[in-house]
């Protein structure tokens, strides 16, 4: 293990805890580094490590917000609290069409979905999207100011945005959750949280079913690879998330459009043009 794929792993855990917060697809970045920046791994190791890092993702938006996540009371003893188990149904609720999507699909997506032409494409329309959504949004009051306002229809709808994410690469699995909570009148601040809390089981779930699939199984090479993302994922995590809560209390997110919008047609002429 040389000092040189340590810093490649810092640096892809270093994109993953920025993108997978903000709305720019944490996978489609990943992929596309992937293409300049070539790690000395086996391909079914890359498969996994490229999943399992978003854990260190998850465990920021755990740490962060644990006192609004745990589901009971514990300031006067442990009592059950039915607004926050009410949160987690309506989170379940929302995992439920990407859970069925990736149980059944997820080969057939990684063959024919997860490269640079799908990435691209879904950064330019989104990236549209966003810019839409703003503007149709820009004279409207939010409907929904708070989770426990968010209801069961709007999380299962919420959950066919993140579905979408989970198809097609480059989508941004916090971006179209955001965009389809936007639509439905919910405020970018709680659009946000719900995203964040949503990460939670989807992240697990797909982390849980790579890691079944890859075995429990590591060279002491590919743990160090796979300890060192986490960890560097979670770090930049805790900056990226408390950055994106302060940004949208006063700005929309149409310079997260453009960006992708811009980033999306460089990829394309790049390997079109040049590769």
């Amino acid at each position: 293990m040389n000092i040189i794929e340590i810093l490649k792993t810092i640096f892809l855990g270093i994109v993953e805890g920025i993108t997978e917060w903000l709305p720019i697809s944490s996978t489609g970045h990943m992929i596309l580094v992937d293409e300049f920046l070539h790690m000395n791994i086996t391909p079914e190791f890359k498969e996994m490590f490229f999943v399992v890092i978003q854990l260190g993702a998850i465990l920021a938006v755990v740490v962060l917000y644990f006192f609004q996540l745990i589901p009971f009371d514990i300031n006067h003893g442990i009592k059950i609290n039915k607004e926050k188990f009410s949160m987690w149904f309506k989170i379940l609720v929302a995992t439920i069409p990407a859970a069925i999507v990736g149980l059944l699909f997820e080969d057939f997506i990684n063959q024919y979905f997860n490269n640079y032409q799908t990435v691209s494409i879904m950064l330019i329309l989104f990236g549209i999207l966003f810019i839409i959504v703003e503007n149709y949004n820009k004279n409207r009051k939010s409907k929904m100011n708070s989770i426990a306002e968010i209801t069961y229809k709007t999380a299962l709808i919420i959950g066919v945005f993140q579905m979408i994410a989970a198809v097609f690469p480059g989508t941004s699995r916090s971006g179209s959750t955001i965009v389809g909570a936007l639509l439905l009148g919910v405020s970018r601040t709680t659009a946000a949280e719900f995203t964040f809390f949503l990460a939670i089981p989807a992240m697990f779930g797909a982390s849980l079913l790579k890691l079944l699939k890859f075995g429990f199984v590591f060279t002491s090479s590919e743990l160090i690879i796979l300890v060192v993302g986490m960890i560097t994922a979670f770090l930049v995590s805790i900056f990226t998330i408390k950055f994106l809560i302060n940004y949208i209390k006063k700005n929309d997110f149409k310079p997260f459009g453009w960006y992708r919008i811009i980033l999306g047609t460089i990829v394309l002429c790049y390997f079109f043009f040049l590769r």
